[in-house]
């Protein structure tokens, strides 16, 4: 009976080994397509437990796709040798052994992805040195190990999704001297792995989607100096970026879109003079003001699209001679001038639909030049006689009363002549009509503008207020309405009241009043009075005063008090060579 059961124990490595020699015959396996393309075994969908035997040595590419694989041991396709290109994606793979692609030295591409895999280790892919595209995206992948690609020198693509990764080692990467091209997206990672990514000498494309990352730290790309396009796609907690979350990079195509960046970053972009393309859509963004963008002297596109633009300023894209397609459908703007671009010449692609235009004189630069509005060109949405119409059926000879203008008008204003005191609160008001609707500007006379914060500020509204007044604050203030068709100023007048300090009433150095606290003076408003009630009672009331007090202090004890004033009258009227009479008085 021990005897009888030993083949049967030995049959099952026996058949295996059957099937692997099967290829020497150059025949095809039953199950497979080996017609359809040269050199090329199609298994896919054909509920396959297991590697099919009978495999033609010359074999180039071997698609096992959507099978039930559950495991690939070592030596399994070892024969294979001339394979270039291994697909084993959408099977329900769990482990991957050490060597399990050993002898597939000309492989080119293995695709992994829709598998069970949790964790890659090192040595899973040894014997790999020709390849060059590593698919690996959605499985069950939670960390990659130290070393887990390190003998994929050759690898130039890898692609890292839809898994549960949590952690990646900061020697993951190691090894990985061509990689070019680096996809990771909707994974569990808290943080970009800078550290792993230092590791990658030869990446020029990076792609991080949907990320939960609120923020990319500065020096997290430190050491990737060749890295020229970056994608950042779908981070929702990414509200802004900071200044040097960029640095040690110098892109030619960078994309941070679907986050919730409610500005431009301007201080993190500053330094990317080589930067060409710019996307910064679906970001809760309001406005391109003036000028920021100048540092990007390169910049040939830029799109904006599905965003909250309200407005894009005058000379917003300045210095950009270059600047060629603006994409900003989908906003909400009013209007795009012609003097918001350097080179106006050079634009040839605008997306401007799905915003709410109105066609006045600002857009007749629009019918004038023959751009690439794409297939949804943009129309008006008022005024009345023009809405609803696209502005590329409406003819450059425009009839009377369309795409016109009203200058600005100064409408109302508040006093033009404000007194405050010292320390006080100073409002000034000012507003216009205009249509376009004008903007409502302050200056002062000297040519200085006044912006929107500090204690001097222009109001949302026009109002001008000034806080805590200071005696260098008088003078005038110049009210500027202003639109595309003109402009209307006004002049305003701030006269500012100095506070005397509260104990100072008397000034008159020569007046002391020993045992008394403080000095005691008499400034030009005492002496005014003096003379306005009369010199006799005024003496005769200090004189009581006085009295008073030495009467108190002999409750107190002896104390002895004297003063002396000394007082000199003004001349009589018409005595020019009087100098005036002294008087002088003791008190004791």
């Amino acid at each position: 009976m021990a005897a009888a059961t030993t083949p049967k124990q030995a049959w099952p490595p026996i058949f295996f080994l059957l099937l692997l020699s099967g290829g020497s015959s150059g025949g095809c396996p039953a199950v497979c397509d080996c017609t359809s393309q040269p050199r090329a075994v199609l298994c896919a969908h054909r509920r396959l437990e297991a590697v099919p035997g009978g495999l033609p040595l010359d074999t180039e590419l071997l698609d096992l796709s959507g099978n039930r694989l559950w495991g690939l041991q070592r030596g399994m396709l070892s024969r294979l040798g001339l394979l270039q290109e291994l697909d084993l994606s959408y099977n329900q793979l769990s482990t991957l052994e050490p060597g399990a692609f050993h002898g597939l030295q000309s492989l080119l591409t293995l695709r992994l992805q829709g598998n069970r895999l949790r964790i890659v280790g090192p040595r899973v892919f040894s014997g790999l040195s020709s390849l060059t595209l590593l698919d690996i995206r959605l499985n069950q992948i939670v960390l990659f190990l130290d070393g887990a690609f390190g003998e994929l020198g050759s690898l130039q693509q890898l692609e890292v999704g839809d898994n549960h990764l949590v952690f990646v080692a900061p020697g993951a990467f190691a090894g990985l001297a061509k990689l070019s091209t680096l996809t990771l997206e909707r994974c569990n990672l808290s943080t970009v792995p800078g550290p792993a990514l230092a590791r990658l000498p030869a990446l020029g494309v990076l792609r991080l989607r949907g990320l939960d990352i609120g923020r990319l730290p500065g020096g997290a790309l430190q050491g990737l100096g060749q890295l020229k396009e970056l994608e950042i796609h779908h981070w929702p907690p990414l509200e802004a970026l900071e200044p040097g979350s960029l640095t040690g990079v110098n892109l030619s195509s960078l994309a941070i879109t679907r986050c919730n960046l409610s500005s431009v970053p301007f201080q993190a972009l500053r330094h990317l003079s080589f930067l060409r393309a710019l996307d910064l859509s679906q970001n809760p963004i309001s406005a391109i003001p003036a000028r920021r963008l100048s540092p990007l002297v390169r910049l040939q596109e830029l799109r904006l699209s599905g965003a909250c633009l309200t407005s894009i300023a005058a000379h917003a894209f300045h210095g950009l001679t270059a600047f060629h397609l603006l994409d900003v459908a989908d906003n909400a703007l009013q209007t795009l001038e012609e003097t918001a671009f350097s080179s106006p010449d050079k634009l040839v692609t605008l997306r401007l639909s799905g915003n709410p235009l109105t066609c006045d004189c600002r857009l007749v630069w629009l019918l004038r030049r023959r751009l690439d509005f794409g297939t949804s060109p943009p129309a008006c949405a008022g005024p009345q006689n023009v809405q609803g119409k696209s502005l590329r059926d409406i003819s450059d000879i425009l009839p009377p009363g369309h795409f016109t203008c009203q200058p600005a008008l100064i409408r109302k204003s508040g006093p033009r002549w404000v007194i405050a005191e010292e320390g006080g609160h100073a409002v000034f008001s000012c507003s216009g009509d205009g249509d376009p609707a004008p903007i409502v500007s302050w200056m002062r006379p000297q040519g200085a503008w006044l912006g929107r914060a500090g204690r001097v500020r222009v109001l949302e509204d026009g109002t001008l207020e000034i806080r805590s007044v200071q005696l260098r604050d008088r003078g005038a203030y110049v009210c500027v309405v202003s639109n595309v068709a003109g402009n209307d100023s006004l002049r305003t007048w701030l006269e500012v009241i100095q506070v005397e300090p509260p104990n100072s009433t008397l000034s008159d150095p020569n007046i002391t009043m020993p045992g008394i606290p403080g000095p005691f003076f008499l400034d030009s408003r005492g002496i005014a009075m003096v003379l306005a009630v009369g010199f006799l009672p005024f003496l005769t009331s200090v004189t009581l005063c006085f009295g008073l007090i030495a009467l108190w202090s002999k409750g107190k004890g002896r104390v002895k008090h004297h003063m002396t004033f000394d007082f000199v009258a003004p001349q009589a009227s018409g005595d020019k060579n009087s100098g005036g009479n002294r008087v002088t008085a003791k008190l004791f």
